[in-house]
């Protein structure tokens, strides 16, 4: 394979699975940006040698993500129980079409959350064959194990994944009307009518980052989350309904400044999970709808 407009065209078209990949590996918007960038350095260098370019690329882009989780374990930098990846945000009107190449048919945060818990083989694993259809023969050359090693690793994330990531309501209206309710309650400071919306066993994560680590927690319980809603009730009339990671979630602006991204995971008709981004230098480096 040669040509280096040619070569380019062929690698911008395989971009938006990459991306995708990435992203689903490390949670990062901004690493699976830097992913790529490598991805296509290799491609540059040893294009010669390329047969299949979707299947290489593919295999390159995961080798570099294993190698970043690898070390991220090795670090033990981030602090597992409060991290919250990078949101995907989608005006309300409809999915950007940005948003549904990084996503896929499965979306909400709350996967994505329990993505991060995975170790590093696992997490390559699941993501490659249950979120992208690439078989078991081919991720075992990644990770250094047969075929039948890959598919209990899959089968043991798989696990986890079902046990600790809520199958959200799939209809998007009552998804709205839940989050609405939420909203409405937060506003009022209506404490009976937040806990009424919220499912007994709630969780809610906040993540707010070095600046902001005093708001990182992770808390459980309809009561203890109304209870910590009404403590922010003067940011409730800046929050608007946007979609994130595919669900229903919402932003907050205030004086042109993003100060949080919530996502809700509503099953049942009522709120399971709540997970906020506060992290001001991730939001700032975030794309907003408009």
């Amino acid at each position: 394979m040669g040509g280096g407009s040619l070569l380019a065209e062929r690698f911008e078209e395989h971009r938006p699975r990459l991306r995708a990949v990435a992203y689903r590996m490390l949670g990062s918007l901004s690493e699976a940006e830097d992913v790529v960038q490598e991805t296509w350095l290799r491609l540059d260098r040893h294009a010669e040698e390329v047969d299949n370019l979707g299947g290489w690329l593919t295999t390159v882009a995961s080798r570099v993500c294993l190698n970043e989780l690898r070390s991220r374990q090795r670090r033990r930098e981030e602090e597992l129980d409060t991290r919250v990846p990078d949101p995907v945000l989608a005006a309300p009107e409809g999915d950007d079409p940005e948003a549904v190449a990084l996503l896929g048919d499965r979306v909400g945060l709350a996967l994505q959350v329990v993505l991060g818990t995975l170790g590093p083989a696992e997490r390559l694993a699941f993501v490659l064959h249950d979120l992208f259809a690439v078989p078991f023969e081919d991720i075992a050359p990644l990770l250094e194990r047969t075929p039948a090693a890959v598919r209990q690793t899959v089968s043991r994330a798989r696990r986890r994944v079902k046990e600790r990531a809520p199958e959200p309501d799939r209809d998007r209206a009552a998804q709205r009307a839940v989050v609405d309710a939420f909203l409405a309650a937060s506003r009022e400071g209506d404490f009976e009518g937040l806990v009424a919306v919220l499912a007994p066993d709630a969780v809610l994560r906040a993540d707010g980052g070095a600046a902001m680590a005093q708001l990182s927690k992770v808390i459980r319980g309809a009561t203890v989350i109304a209870s910590s809603a009404q403590g922010f009730r003067h940011l409730a009339p800046f929050a608007r309904p946007v979609l994130v990671n595919g669900t229903w979630g919402t932003l907050t602006v205030v004086d042109g400044k993003p100060v949080s991204v919530m996502s809700f995971t509503v099953v049942d008709g009522r709120v399971a999970q709540i997970d906020v981004l506060g992290d001001p230098d991730r939001l700032a480096a975030l794309a907003l709808p408009a």
